[in-house]
């Protein structure tokens, strides 16, 4: 029987809760299937729901869990210390805790557009400097950041979410040239909309919206989980090492080169 191809690697994926859209624990469970020792992450304590369903549901997996705000500098500290400590390493980092206040610009608060920087942008800022210094010793790290192809269509209401997803993609291209001669490859994962638990909330309390954020995708439907969750694994690779600085679209047809 073959080896996993991420045996021994450990990944740690953020904004995987259990009841928090759903693209986070599927991510989280595709690295555990590939043989990846996972810590999840999530603002919510349904991070060690989401550890214990992939604990039982994959053959052998080996996962734990954290629950805290990771726009605070001292808690993502705390987070990638429980790695280190349990696994005595870090090879992934799924940069996935987010989720927009999607809303006409003019009717942002100053709090609502704190808020949405601090879900998208310094969670992953934070996650990435704690991360980066334990991949540079290794001389190996597979860094794969969750976007928005809404930063490249205008989608209507997304303006603050675009700041800080503009901002998560703009890091990813610097950060990648700086880091290739250490083996650490960046990426972006942009979907457009997905069918999560708060899509289908969307739809059935605005159906108009949610249509709206689907007339944009030729496909005529939003992405999969799995659709989402395949690339983003993908990138999680050894064999993926010569891929780095993209931002990688699963749109649908959405945008074009």
């Amino acid at each position: 029987m073959s080896r996993p191809v991420l045996a021994g690697q450990v990944a740690l994926v953020t904004g995987a809760g259990w009841g928090d859209g759903g693209i986070g624990r599927t991510i989280a469970h595709g690295l555990a299937e590939l043989g990846a020792k996972v810590l999840v992450s999530d603002v919510a304590p349904t991070a060690q729901q989401t550890a214990d369903w992939i604990a039982a549901d994959v053959a052998g997996a080996e996962t734990a869990a954290h629950c805290g705000d990771l726009s605070d500098e001292d808690v993502v500290a705390s987070l990638v210390g429980q790695a280190l400590d349990k696994w005595g390493r870090l090879d992934i980092l799924v940069n996935n805790a987010g989720g927009g206040i999607i809303r006409p610009f003019l009717d942002h608060t100053p709090d609502t557009l704190r808020e949405t920087i601090d879900r998208n942008l310094w969670t992953a800022v934070w996650c990435t400097y704690y991360a980066l210094p334990h991949m540079v010793s290794a001389r190996y790290g597979r860094i794969v950041n969750i976007g928005a192809d809404s930063v490249r269509n205008g989608l209507w209401d997304h303006a603050g979410y675009n700041a800080a997803k503009g901002g998560v993609h703009g890091m990813t291209t610097g950060l990648a040239r700086e880091f290739a001669d250490s083996d650490i490859t960046v990426n972006t994962v942009a979907p457009c909309a997905v069918n999560t638990e708060r899509m289908r909330g969307r739809q059935a309390y605005d159906g108009s919206m949610a249509e709206k954020f689907t007339s944009v995708i030729p496909k005529g439907r939003p992405a999969e989980l799995k659709e989402i969750a395949s690339m983003a694994t993908h990138l999680c690779k050894p064999e993926s090492g010569f891929v780095t600085g993209q931002v990688i679209s699963v749109n649908g047809g959405s945008t074009m080169l």
